[in-house]
């Protein structure tokens, strides 16, 4: 089996993929600038603590979703289903900007938003092992910059926006910037190798029965436990600290710039070292600052902390699906990283409130699986 590993076709999907990243995972990385939104001007009533389940679920469901629509690309449905979700999450988008109650935000920027997001996030991973091999890791580092630039522009975005034309235009724009996105990963992404036809369950548990893939999904849900936690309240302890809410609103932006280039960076030691031999440090490094950015007590500690931080989360994020693919067969790669994602899910759900050692818990988890995959080698690429 040959593989095209560059020219214009595979670079065309491999920008496709990016906007689609971009266009979910990154639009979701915004729920900062909307939570402040809520608490503050919007539903000032309601609890931060409840408002928060809107960014949880969907952060939940950029994930959840690939169990089902990771199934259906190795079947070879992938193109109708990209459009479906694609118009349903412009529309919901669209949707968000009439909500002026706490449970029609839930439906249509938590459910309706997140699982529009995830039917299109999922099959995304799953798209590069058709056109990449050797430069696999590449495809996925470059690629995942489209979540760090929409991370970075789309908080903001919306924060200037809603300044300048208020809540229900600024949503419109929104929708109006994933119709041009969402267009280009439509008209650009597309399945190159033939689906297996085969029978059997829809969830195939057999992968479980490596036991490299196990412990690899176990330590995806340990890390994601962890991996949310200094995104999520970076801002919030740096204006309890004494910094400027006008100062601290960029430290999200900030790391996710980090992000950035810890993910083009990731793609080339990927290629030349195997992705978890860059996953491990990276995670290690993650863990550490866990526990040192609640002593950051200066605006110049905190913006280091988010640009480091955002580096060595970018890394990992970016190869989440990488390490799957050798794990079994081609045709089968949607949905073993359907079934990981799930649970990676439950810990992106669960993370913030009980994160800080789940992060070296999941490095464990990670070194095991390395050992298996090498077959017993303390060294080698994988």
């Amino acid at each position: 089996m040959t593989f095209p590993d560059g020219g214009l076709r595979a670079w065309m999907v491999a920008l496709g993929v990016g906007c689609g990243i971009g266009s979910t995972f990154g639009f979701v990385n915004a729920w900062g600038v909307f939570q402040a939104y809520y608490e503050e001007t919007m539903l000032p009533d309601v609890p931060p603590s409840t408002l928060a389940w809107i960014g949880s679920v969907q952060y939940a469901l950029v994930f959840i979703p690939g169990l089902v629509f990771g199934r259906l690309f190795d079947m070879g449905w992938f193109k109708l289903p990209l459009f479906i979700a694609s118009s349903v999450l412009v529309t919901a988008t669209f949707l968000v900007a009439q909500c002026t109650e706490f449970w029609q935000l839930i439906l249509c920027q938590g459910l309706a938003v997140g699982f529009a997001c995830g039917a299109i996030f999922g099959p995304m991973m799953g798209i590069l092992p058709h056109w990449f091999q050797k430069k696999l890791g590449l495809a996925y580092g470059l690629t995942a910059t489209g979540s760090s630039i929409g991370g970075t522009l789309f908080p903001i975005a919306v924060k200037n926006l809603i300044q300048e034309v208020g809540f229900p235009w600024t949503m419109r724009i929104i929708g109006f910037i994933l119709v041009f996105t969402l267009g280009i990963c439509n008209l650009t992404t597309d399945r190159r190798l033939p689906p297996k036809p085969r029978q059997g369950p829809f969830i195939n548990l057999r992968a479980f029965k490596s036991p490299a893939y196990t412990f690899y999904s176990l330590s995806a849900f340990m890390n994601f436990l962890g991996l949310y936690t200094v995104l999520t309240y970076i801002d919030v302890s740096a204006s309890s600290a004494g910094i400027s809410q006008n100062l601290s609103f960029y430290l999200l932006p900030i790391a996710n710039t980090g992000s950035l280039f810890g993910r083009i960076a990731a793609g080339f030691m990927a290629d030349r070292f195997g992705p978890m031999n860059t996953i491990i440090p990276a995670n290690i490094i993650a863990g550490v600052l866990t526990y040192a950015w609640p002593y950051s007590n200066s605006l110049g500690g905190y913006i280091a902390v988010a640009i480091v931080y955002g580096m060595s989360s970018g890394v990992y994020a970016s190869l989440v699906a990488q390490p799957i693919v050798p794990m079994g067969e081609r045709w089968d790669v949607g949905t073993r990283v359907g079934m990981a994602f799930t649970l990676l899910a439950l810990g992106a759900l669960a993370g913030p409130p009980i994160s800080g050692s789940t992060v070296e818990a999941g490095v464990v988890l990670l070194l095991i699986s390395r050992y298996l995959v090498l077959k017993g080698k303390l060294w080698g690429k994988c």
